[in-house]
């Protein structure tokens, strides 16, 4: 239509900013994925999902800490890279940029749309209001279950204050409600960290880079 035209370009004088997140915030509709059918998505802002010392072994950063939703929301692209940085600033500063590894957990799949409207004088005439209401991609955003990660760091146990208040820092930069959790397991594996030490001994646990092989 004549009102999606005029709202499109970069030099348009009615060309609107980026709608608040705060209207994308709840999980309304189905999961709506870039695909054959969905194109001209902008692309996601956050593109790095590992950050600091990523290639380091199982065994050289024992403890991890999440960070987990306690709502079912969507988190924006935007936001996602705002809490990337703040929590790898904090770590680079009080750890080193080598002494720990941070992963965002949850990926900007889904994609908001917008019915652009024109409000300028005489808009009336040129817009046709809720008829062809579908509207165009705007941005990316990732939807989170409760209990869902947000983001992890495993580090050295003389680092686990600052991993931990600096998980904190970064959940200013999201909205609704997570908590952070110290995890018994070891690194990014899914073994206690009680049984680990003793089944390395017995060589049912092999390393494989982050992780581990398990061998029956």
């Amino acid at each position: 239509s004549l009102s999606l035209k005029l709202s499109e370009g970069p030099n348009n004088p009615f060309r609107m900013g980026r709608r608040p997140a705060r209207c994308y915030r709840y999980c309304k509709n189905k999961p709506y994925p870039k695909s054959r059918f969905c194109r001209g998505v902008p692309d996601s802002k956050i593109r790095i999902f590992d950050l600091g010392r990523k290639r380091a072994r199982v065994d050289e950063f024992p403890l991890c800490i999440h960070m987990i939703s306690d709502e079912y929301e969507q988190l924006s692209s935007e936001a996602l890279e705002a809490g990337r940085i703040c929590a790898n600033k904090f770590l680079v500063k009080n750890c080193g940029k080598d002494a720990f590894h941070l992963r965002v957990r949850c990926h900007p799949f889904h994609i908001n749309r917008i019915n652009k409207m024109l409000s300028c004088a005489g808009a009336d005439r040129l817009q046709t209001g809720m008829r062809g209401a579908y509207g165009k991609p705007l941005g990316t955003c990732a939807r989170v279950k409760i209990g869902q990660p947000i983001m992890s760091v495993r580090v050295r146990d003389q680092h686990k204050d600052a991993a931990i208040e600096a998980l904190r820092r970064s959940k200013f930069k999201f909205p609704g409600r997570q908590k952070i959790f110290v995890s018994t397991k070891w690194g990014f594996t899914k073994w206690e960290r009680e049984d680990f030490e003793q089944m390395r001994a017995d060589k049912r646990l092999i390393s494989d880079g982050v992780g581990v092989q398990y061998r029956r």
